[in-house]
């Protein structure tokens, strides 16, 4: 059959959250698309879709997200649209996607992956290593405050959201010595502005997908399928395989402290996994190899190792 290509009387419809990165992301993959069938960039539409995480008065409430919804603050408005047939793909960053999705959608299209590290963001300060005792840290990642807590104790780490200009304007203001975002997202922005140094991933495991771009689609929708195929990056998605095998057998949500990452070791490929208690007391942490073909076996099975170390009230607050 041959496949029934979009055009700008008929566009297919690229649904997004309205931020400056989640646009750029649906850009992105408007452009791969493009060029990979030839088209003009007319033949795809943005549709920017406001979902409950963009509601700023929500989210200035400086609570922490699993108190204000947990991931699908920013994707559930997203996902009705697609299944409803308003849109025919989602564009999303996979680190805030759940490791389920809605019956009827599927998520297995990634675009190449950026660099996966958490940036040191600091007006005053070059690394994390320059952190003096007790220094105000802000972040809105559990992960981040687990993972700081648990190498620096003496910090003091305080809740700080927002896009990337209020986060400075807080770090202007004194609010905290420093911030964190993903390297990924400043780069596919080209905030070359932002003092922000990357912090390697010995000292910092990123959070599981961080840094890839992934596009869901309705399953049944076999154009889109074919389509989306011709922009997949198979290295992005056997990293990912792994990444969020690990992420669904620990039950990972934004309660819970986890972190992950897959590369690729010739022709194996090795997951670093980390799960942490929420106030930093406790980290257990895991490296393994297995061939690529495995990763996601390697996954469930790292997962299963390090739940059995965690024990039964691992993840709970102790205050």
């Amino acid at each position: 059959m041959t496949l029934t290509l979009p055009s700008p009387a008929s566009p297919l419809k690229i649904g997004t959250r309205g931020s400056p990165l989640a646009l750029a992301q649906a850009y992105e993959t408007r452009r791969r698309l493009a060029a990979a069938f030839e088209l003009p960039e007319e033949a795809f539409e943005i549709v920017v879709i406001k979902t409950t995480g963009d509601n700023q008065a929500l989210i200035a409430a400086d609570k922490p997200l699993k108190e204000l919804g947990g991931k699908g603050l920013f994707t559930k408005e997203i996902e009705e649209d697609l299944l409803s047939g308003r849109i025919d793909i989602a564009v999303h960053s996979m680190k805030d996607m759940p490791v389920a999705q809605p019956e009827g959608l599927l998520l297995d299209t990634y675009l190449p992956r950026e660099d996966v590290r958490d940036a040191f963001v600091s007006p005053t300060l070059s690394t994390l290593h320059d952190l003096p005792q007790g220094a105000v840290v802000g972040t809105s990642s559990l992960r981040r405050r687990a993972q700081l807590l648990n190498r620096r104790p003496d910090l003091n780490v305080v809740e700080f959201r927002g896009n990337v200009q209020t986060r400075l304007k807080k770090l202007g203001d004194g609010v905290a010595d420093c911030t964190f975002l993903a390297m990924a997202g400043l780069n596919r922005l080209n905030m070359t502005e932002v003092p922000a140094t990357g912090i390697s991933t010995d000292d910092m495991l990123p959070a599981v997908a961080q840094g890839a771009i992934g596009i869901e689609r309705r399953g049944n929708d076999s154009r889109t399928a074919e389509m989306l195929e011709a922009i997949h990056d198979t290295p992005t998605g056997q990293r990912l395989a792994a990444e969020r095998a690990f992420l669904a057998a620990l039950d990972g949500s934004c309660e819970t402290p986890i972190a992950g990452l897959a590369e690729f070791d010739g022709t194996n490929l090795r997951l670093r996994g980390e799960v942490l208690r929420p106030d930093g007391s406790q980290s257990l942490a895991d490296d393994q190899t297995a061939p690529i073909e495995d990763g996601a076996e390697l996954g469930r099975q790292m997962a299963a190792g390090l739940l059995g170390q965690a024990g039964p009230d691992f993840f709970t607050w102790r205050h």
